[in-house]
């Protein structure tokens, strides 16, 4: 499957795994030891520079493409003999792959699925549930920056009397941001969200049930308003590095591109740290990203002046700033290697 999948050879891969259904391979191991494999080693094999995010793309499409023809097999597709469930990514989430292997592996096992796709809405989702009454949402989520809107979507469920099981990196080590954000359930992976779901019925909420705050840190405004801050943040550190960081005077415009986009990443990463209080989240994508430059040539500690230029942007804040030096801390007691990239 990798092999056909690296020679972008759709007939091939999509073969490979019809032949081995036939040939009596069980369809969820080959949904989830196969091809969510494959995948895993595309992320993996982009973030070593090993294949470009064309081919990173490509690779996807051709594993989306091989999950939709096990799911039309005839011996895979079953009638429905359990409750209904839907299947949704947080809004604002493109990686929409692992929602949809966990919809084809909820199907097999008899749910009826509404599988709705990338970035679905707050508004979308609860006008959905209420037109289906399903028996549980299932929400993917591959990125921390979509925390707070994650949150938002499991409270809008909440109240619409659905409860809501949630997935994904996002969420964290052992799920700690799903507790944190109120979900009613975390599942590591498709296996223990089917799992968790066939041992019987989530609690439903209250109709009108409003989550408890229990994020007390916001209060001081500082999530909103590094998040509001944004695009004037990523302008004025790009002013400043080329003084802070003198071989940015010679990147191309390709880079100096990238480079905007990194301070973009930069951004959003400190906002999703202090949405959730907790630095830890800052600092692994601080090291996941130094991994992922230097496997380009890049050295991590490129990303320090900009780290500074931030810290004096946000002088006023003090969650934002020590959670910089931490990140800041962390990158230079690293090992110049990095952490093992991830998908």
């Amino acid at each position: 499957m990798w092999e056909s999948v690296m020679a972008f050879d759709e007939a091939a891969a999509v073969g490979t795994v019809l032949r081995a259904l036939d040939a009596g391979t069980d369809a969820e191991d080959l949904l989830l030891d196969v091809i969510a494999s494959v995948q895993g080693r595309v992320g993996r094999e982009w973030a070593a520079n090993r294949i470009t995010v064309a081919q990173e793309h490509a690779a996807t499409a051709i594993n989306e493409r091989a999950v939709a023809a096990l799911a039309l097999h005839p011996s895979v597709r079953k009638a429905a003999t359990r409750g209904r469930v839907t299947v949704a990514c947080v809004d604002g989430e493109w990686h929409a792959l692992p929602a949809r292997l966990l919809a084809e592996v909820l199907r097999i096992r008899g749910w009826r699925v509404d599988y709705l796709g990338a970035q679905v809405s707050a508004a979308h989702l609860v006008a959905h549930l209420h037109r289906t009454g399903p028996d549980a949402v299932a929400l993917s989520g591959s990125l921390a920056t979509r925390l707070p809107a994650a949150h938002a979507t499991v409270t809008a469920c909440q109240a619409a009397g659905i409860p809501v099981i949630v997935g994904g990196a996002a969420f964290g080590p052992g799920g700690r941001y799903a507790r944190l954000l109120g979900a009613d359930s975390w599942a590591p992976d498709a296996r223990a969200a089917a799992d968790e779901l066939a041992r019987g019925p989530l609690p439903r909420p209250r109709p009108g049930h409003q989550a408890v705050d229990d994020l007390p840190h916001l209060s001081d405004q500082e999530y909103t308003l590094v998040a509001r801050s944004r695009p004037r943040l990523v302008r004025a550190v790009f002013a400043g590095l080329e003084d802070a960081y003198p071989a940015m005077r010679d990147y191309t415009e390709v880079q100096r591109e990238r480079t905007a986009e990194d301070l973009a990443h930069i951004v959003d990463f400190l906002g999703a740290a202090l949405y959730t209080g907790d630095e830890d989240l800052f600092r692994d994508f601080l090291l996941w990203t130094a991994a992922v430059l230097e496997a380009r040539g890049v050295p991590a500690a490129s990303m320090l002046p900009a780290l500074e230029l931030l810290q004096r942007e946000l002088h006023d804040f003090p969650r934002a700033t020590a959670t910089l030096r931490s990140g800041a801390a962390r990158l230079t007691a690293a090992p110049s290697a990095g952490p093992e990239p991830r998908a």
